[in-house]
């Protein structure tokens, strides 16, 4: 669509302004190829955190299939970003395994829908921009790395792994040193592919393991994906009556701290997002933010997963060719075939998997070199952070990493500054009003 401003030359060259986010004919085939490029790297991405999750496989497409369909129809009322494509987060699998563990996976679709009101909240009041002040972004990274070194190490067992039929009393016996040798071989061309082909068509290194790892499975022996082909069925999402007072209470607090983390998250991807768009539209984190509690809650109906617009597939989304949120109902597509069609996903390699896997946890734990702009002491917060994450666990983590942050600067502000600490504490609130004001402009 092109303007030209009134008593203006008619030879000015035209201005050419966005139209629509949700869709453009100019961009359908532009956003057609994107969506099926980047859907197909979406499943074994979805697959992998998925298994992190402790969810079923099945659940978390269906998950990804659902936010794509919210993401497009909240692109033509309310616009976020412009090119993001939603799936599960990478960063809240060990959360939502911890959840089902603690509280048991029949008690998993009320969390999500608990975790979606008080997203909703958030978003009503535009609180994002007060969590943004409040936890530091590098207490996130921290946070992240801990996950990604926990995603690493859990998916470096499938590079290993053999076949029950294939173990023997010695356990480097010759089927598993081919197996950690096949292994090798695929990260390492992976991460060549990768590296040539990152900043034009990410996207191939995904489809080279893939068909590769595919066509090696027919000729050797190796672990496959096994996708148990579940139901899906819409169920209120009610506590199941074994909920003790004790155990809601702990269920609001993880809630809250999935929340917060999955918004933290979010926001930070928004921010990369608008650099990258190809038309530098700009972002609005709390559109973004409805489109996410809204596929939350939808999902929850069903069982389903968190989800935001992850960095990775919407890089990916971009390189491709993306230019409107059509992609991402092609996304959908794509994801919604092998949700109800997820026999064919049982030619997967779990080696393949891996690679790609641990790739991401790799990826997650290089986020600590952004830190390194913040200063020194950022950095060894966030590492700090990241321990405990790993060690004792993502919220306890999380929450003993921000208690020394403010423990350290309630400290030097009192015994290096001499401010009484009733002013410290004063003084913190209206920073946070003075910085989430501004954050803002």
């Amino acid at each position: 669509m092109s303007k030209l401003t009134e008593n203006e030359p008619l030879n000015r060259e035209l201005v050419t302004l966005p139209g629509s986010a949700a869709f453009q004919s100019q961009y359908f085939l532009r956003d057609t190829a994107a969506g099926v490029i980047t859907g197909a790297m979406a499943i074994p991405l979805t697959i992998g955190i998925a298994i992190m999750s402790d969810y079923p496989i099945k659940v978390g497409l269906a998950t990804v299939a659902f936010a794509c369909l919210i993401g497009w129809i909240n692109a033509w009322l309310r616009p976020g970003n412009f090119i993001g494509a939603p799936g599960i987060a990478a960063g809240l699998a060990p959360v939502l395994a911890m959840g089902v563990a603690t509280f048991g996976w029949e008690n998993m679709a009320f969390c999500i829908f608990l975790t979606s009101v008080m997203q909703a909240i958030i978003w009503k009041f535009n609180w994002q921009r007060f969590l943004l002040v409040a936890v530091p972004v590098y207490l996130v990274e921290g946070l992240l790395a801990g996950v990604g070194l926990k995603i690493l190490l859990k998916f470096s067992e499938f590079t290993y792994e053999i076949p029950e039929e294939l173990v023997t009393e010695t356990f480097w016996n010759t089927a598993r040193i081919q197996m950690a040798a096949i292994s090798a071989v695929g990260l390492g061309l992976f991460l060549f592919l990768f590296s040539k082909f990152k900043d034009t068509q990410p996207a191939i290194p995904y489809f080279v393991l893939i068909i590769g790892g595919a066509l090696l499975a027919q000729f050797v022996n190796v672990p496959m994906i096994n996708v148990e082909d579940i139901d899906l069925h819409f169920k209120l999402p009610l506590p199941q009556a074994d909920v003790t007072f004790l155990m809601f209470g702990y269920m609001v607090l993880f809630c809250a701290m999935l929340a917060i983390v999955d918004v933290i998250e979010q926001v930070m991807s928004n921010a990369a997002i608008e650099k990258i768009d190809p038309l530098k539209r700009k972002t609005n984190s709390n559109n973004s933010l409805l489109a996410i509690w809204i596929a939350n809650m939808g999902s929850s109906f069903f069982h389903g997963m968190t989800n935001l617009d992850g960095l990775a597939k919407s890089t990916t989304n971009k390189l491709a060719g993306a230019m409107t949120k059509f992609s991402v109902l092609v996304i959908g597509g794509v994801v919604c075939f092998f949700t109800f069609n997820p026999h064919y996903l049982n030619y997967l390699p779990k080696f393949a998997l891996a690679a790609i896997m641990m790739f991401t946890g790799y990826k997650m734990i290089a986020g600590l070199v952004h830190v390194t702009h913040h200063g020194p002491y950022a950095l060894i917060l966030a590492i700090l952070t990241g321990g405990l994450v790993y060690q004792v666990g993502i919220f306890e983590g999380l929450l003993i990493a921000m208690a020394v942050h403010g423990v350290i600067h309630f400290l030097v502000y009192t015994n290096h500054d001499h401010i009484p600490g009733k002013e410290v504490v004063k003084r913190y609130f209206e920073n946070l009003k003075k910085d989430s004001s501004s954050h803002l402009q």
